[in-house]
């Protein structure tokens, strides 16, 4: 599961993506400076992960991650090829969510792309090309079927109802995810792999003194974005890179204490592209170590089992659970069970963030 970077040129994706993964992509003031994708497996901060450290003593600790891609940047007539158009467009389709990031500040010595900083024209500027490029593939796959549809073949006409509730909505220009489908419709909507279906958080860049509050353009955005059910991030980009090449801990503290922030904004927006994927964590304890699984919201207990191994979800007995929870009241795996805490679950059993898990499995 992944999340990709994207947005105009020279809005400070790859400045961000240096916060992220710090893994030092180029960045400079020119559109095009990302030419590659540059991926970050990215580790989530997760203060459960620590405590769990100081009750267990392992001999290591393993964060969750999550994949972070930073995507070249867009420019209008993408949809037809412009500038590096097709590329990008390659690379967001085989992301799971969108993390766009909007120029909110002013300052003349960064060159925009279109003249003048206007989040609302960027993103309506972006929407309109992937939305394009939906409506060409969805046309494409609908021109397939008409054949089929004319011999009254039954898949062929249900499909061939959904694309045409598809094609219609982007008319409106509005994104694929904005539509409601039935299971069946949503399991086949998927397998198309449209860009606006996926799910997409907006990334305020804003200048210091709005790291807090944002300012006109952040509200400006807001208001632009009340019918779109999406969320908003405000984040001082430059402000976190400069944070981000403070050596100490302590000073890094100083720095957020000083313009407001009790933590990094960047660690937030890990948080929120973990959300966005739909993901949760599960913890495995012991003394050899204590780690943060990455699963699917909504995951039963042999599938969970199953991301250690396979083995484990092939011959899934049990899972001995523990909540966070009760493992932090009590202090140890032997204190839950000698409280009576520990419950044994089988097959159907669907995780809860932060449960503590052990797999009886035989193979």
């Amino acid at each position: 599961m992944k999340a990709g970077i994207v947005g105009l040129p020279n809005v400070g994706k790859s400045t961000l993506f240096n916060c992220l993964s710090n893994a030092k992509a180029q960045s400079a003031n020119f559109p095009f400076c990302t030419i590659e994708p540059n991926i970050g497996i990215i580790n989530v901060p997760d203060k459960r992960l620590e405590k769990l450290e100081i009750l267990v003593n392992p001999e290591k600790v393993i964060p969750a991650t999550v994949e972070i891609v930073d995507i070249a940047g867009l420019v209008k007539g993408a949809s037809k090829g412009e500038g590096l158009g097709n590329q990008f467009l390659a690379n967001i389709r085989e992301t799971d969510a969108i993390l766009h990031v909007l120029r909110c500040f002013d300052d003349d010595n960064i060159v925009h792309v279109e003249g003048s900083v206007n989040p609302v024209r960027d993103k309506e500027i972006i929407d309109l090309e992937l939305q394009l490029k939906d409506l060409e593939t969805v046309e494409k796959k609908l021109d397939k079927i008409k054949r089929l549809v004319k011999t009254g073949n039954k898949d062929a006409i249900k499909e061939s109802n959904i694309l045409n509730k598809i094609i219609n909505h982007l008319h409106s220009f509005n994104p694929v995810r904005g539509l409601d489908f039935s299971n069946e419709e949503k399991d086949y909507v998927d397998t198309i792999q449209l860009i606006t279906s996926k799910p997409v958080l907006y990334v305020c860049n804003v200048d210091e003194s709005s790291a807090i509050n944002g300012n006109k353009h952040v509200d400006d955005l807001k208001a632009s974005l009340e019918n779109e059910n999406a969320e908003v991030m405000i984040l001082a980009v430059g402000t976190e890179a400069d944070i981000n090449e403070l050596d100490s801990y302590e000073d890094r503290q100083a720095f957020l204490l000083d313009i407001g922030l009790s933590e990094p904004g960047s660690t937030k927006l890990i948080k929120k592209a973990y959300d966005l994927l739909n993901l949760q964590t599960y913890f495995t304890a012991g003394v050899k170590e204590v780690r943060a699984w990455t699963i699917n919201k909504g995951m039963t207990a042999p599938k969970a089992a199953g991301v250690i191994h396979t083995d484990f979800e092939k011959g899934f007995i049990r899972a001995e659970v523990i909540s966070y929870n009760n493992y932090i009241k009590y202090g140890s795996e032997s204190k839950v069970r000698d409280a009576g805490k520990l419950n044994i679950e089988g097959k159907d059993y669907i995780l809860l963030d932060g449960d503590i898990m052990h797999f009886r499995f035989n193979v």
